[in-house]
């Protein structure tokens, strides 16, 4: 069961554009950092945020279509599951109904004090996955 999707609007600057005029692949991962970190930040109470630190363990990106400056385009996340201190995302990233690029990515939620792995906790699921 995934948890309810996050559209994030992604503003296109001219410093993301490379040489051959569209958007910089770099552009793409860092869109779905910034997605992820403010759907996290939307859900979960601050204390619980500042008490703990997500890195990106791996980010698989398929390509479909290029963007360019000026484009509207946004970053839906969803939270597809939690494995032990690990998260799973889709990130859809759009233009309209235009699908521009799909990313599945892997993080890890640490403690913000230790710098260790932190087992995600039936509390901070309920966050994302409220009992019916």
């Amino acid at each position: 069961m995934a948890a309810t999707p996050f559209a994030f609007p992604i503003k296109v600057l001219p410093e993301d554009i490379d040489f051959m005029g569209d958007v910089k692949n770099a552009r793409y991962l860092n869109s779905v950092q910034d997605a992820v970190l403010a759907h996290l930040r939307k859900l979960v109470p601050a204390e619980e945020v500042a008490s703990k630190a997500w890195v990106t363990l791996k980010h698989e990106i398929t390509y479909r279509k290029s963007a360019f400056l000026e484009y509207d385009v946004i970053a839906q996340t969803v939270l597809e599951q939690f494995q032990a201190a690990r998260a799973f995302y889709l990130t859809v990233i759009r233009r309209g109904e235009e699908v521009l690029a799909e990313v599945k990515s892997s993080w890890c939620c640490i403690d913000a004090q230790t710098l260790c792995p932190a087992r995600i906790d039936k509390h901070m699921r309920e966050f994302f996955f409220p009992e019916a």
